[in-house]
């Protein structure tokens, strides 16, 4: 960014014509252009994949089709927001998955 060498207000470049945005004084030497940015390093994000192993919690529930003990579980808001979440269950061993309203 280049400053007028009067008042020192900002120079401004339109249609190809260099003034001070405040006091209008035109530069008789061209501005130089720059633009830069410092990058700052960044953290991989960590991507689950569809299949590996379920990060959901295991709980303590009963599977109404194999009778397995173990489950995983999670909630989704399915109705209005002032009604209470919806929880999923999935069996650990055979996969069926089922709700229960509360």
């Amino acid at each position: 960014m280049e400053f007028c060498e009067k008042c020192g207000g900002m120079i401004m470049i339109q249609d190809n014509k260099i003034a001070c945005a405040s006091c209008g004084h035109k530069s008789k030497k061209k501005p130089k252009i720059e633009a830069s940015e410092k990058m700052q390093s960044t953290e991989a994000i960590a991507v689950i994949k569809e299949g590996a192993d379920a990060t959901e919690p295991i709980v303590d529930m009963e599977c109404p089709a194999c009778k397995n003990k173990k489950c995983y579980f999670w909630t989704l808001q399915t109705r209005a927001g002032d009604e209470s979440e919806t929880k999923f269950y999935k069996c650990v061993k055979c996969k069926h998955t089922w709700r229960k309203y509360r």
